[in-house]
């Protein structure tokens, strides 16, 4: 054999040889125990974490379900997080493989002592992706959140998932945060993270029951409940649900929600924002920053509890003008709590700084949140329009006979 064909056979094997790498790194699915949701407590100096892991014979299309949950539940305890997740195969048959990852729940008493390990790990893991979500068990542990049984959902994390999801898309108190945007906020200058509460209400014990799904009124619940706010990478307070909605007007996180303003000849208009939108600036006048707070928010009538003539522009005029100072009040309210009670920024007021004005910031940044924060000057423009009255213009409310 020449050289030139020795060399051609050569490459054609190296070639071959590459082509067949391809399943090396494979996992078979009756190997695997697919985890949807992963909770940490903190005890001690001990890590208690728990895997809800889905049983592929209770969600089965081919197969009718048994009555048995869908779900099971592995859990360990361990110095560390990565030794207690590998002390779980004790008693799973199969590896628990974090792929399908929707949710992550944290405890309260561990995200007082800070979350930057728990991001570590879970950003290191080459099988986890990055869109789940994080959020606090708040006056529940986390592994009570994940024991509890869901009516709507045969599988508890698809449960938090899509309420955390419709949520922020329907009424604005929540927010929807993935370990990437989480990370982000940790580094970047000027802004500090929240993340949403989860808490458990009723009775724990007939939550992990199957008849907690199998009755009208369940025994136990799991409801969000708040905003979880942070400094750096610790927790440091809530928002409550009002402070909440304030806090994602800001931030333009609001997609659409509901509210109501008074009908002049008493009772209450209800009001459903169709869309949003909320421009943040940061300037320096004469010296000292300015935050500009510019909502735009386009809203329907959704019902009203008075007679109230709508055809008239002069009456959706007055209404405008209520919805728009009731939510310049939740905004407000919501800027000057926070300043009381947090001595950082949590709306990324710095941030918007930084990006407009680096040179300024860079003088001003180490005396941000001591200085400049708590008596940051903020110009509050808010214009609440109102472009539907729904299908009926003249209520029939209006026409009762008395």
């Amino acid at each position: 054999m020449t050289l030139r064909k020795l060399t051609a056979s050569i490459l054609v094997l190296c070639c071959c040889m590459m082509l067949t790498t391809g399943c090396w790194n494979r996992k078979e699915l009756n190997e695997l125990a697919i985890q949807l949701a992963a909770s940490i407590d903190k005890e001690g100096k001990q890590y208690r974490v728990a895997s809800q892991v889905v049983i592929p014979s209770e969600v089965s299309a081919k197969t009718t379900s048994s009555g048995m949950s869908p779900v099971t539940l592995f859990q360990a305890t361990a110095p560390t997080m990565i030794e207690a997740f590998r002390k779980m195969t004790e008693s799973s048959s199969r590896k628990i493989y974090s792929a399908h990852l929707r949710v992550l729940i944290i405890d309260e008493n561990l995200a007082e002592d800070g979350i930057s390990e728990v991001l570590d790990l879970f950003s290191r893991n080459p099988e986890t992706r990055t869109d789940f979500y994080i959020i606090v068990a708040r006056h529940s542990s986390a592994i009570s959140i994940l024991e509890t049984l869901t009516s709507m959902e045969r599988i508890p994390a698809e449960n938090l998932f899509y309420a955390l999801d419709t949520s922020a898309k329907n009424w604005s108190p929540t927010t929807t945060v993935t370990i990437e945007n989480l990370i982000e906020q940790l580094v970047s200058e000027g802004i500090n993270p929240v993340l949403t509460g989860v808490q458990l209400f009723g009775n724990k014990e007939q939550g992990k029951k199957i008849s907690n799904v199998q009755q009208v009124k369940p025994d136990a619940k799991v409801r969000f409940t708040g905003l979880a706010v942070f400094s750096s990478d610790k927790l440091a307070g809530w928002l409550d649900e009002s402070k909440s909605r304030g806090y994602n007007y800001i931030l333009d996180n609001v997609k659409s929600s509901a509210g109501h303003v008074a009908c002049p000849s008493g009772g209450l208009i209800g009001l459903e924002t169709l869309r949003n939108q909320t421009v943040v600036k940061a300037d320096i006048v004469d010296g000292e920053p300015l935050i500009s707070i510019k909502v735009t928010n386009i809203n329907t009538i959704a019902d009203t509890e008075c007679r109230i003539n709508l055809s008239d522009p002069a009456t959706i005029t007055d209404l405008e003008h209520q919805a728009s100072e009731k939510l310049k009040n939740v905004i407000e309210q919501t800027v000057v709590y926070a300043q009381k009670n947090f001595d950082f920024d949590i709306f990324g007021f710095g941030q918007k700084l930084y990006q407009s004005h680096p040179r300024q910031w860079k003088k001003i940044k180490d005396e941000w949140a001591t200085t400049y924060w708590p008596k940051l000057k903020i110009k509050y423009d808010v214009k609440c329009q109102i472009h539907k009255i729904g299908t009926t213009r003249d209520s029939f409310i209006n026409h009762l006979k008395k």
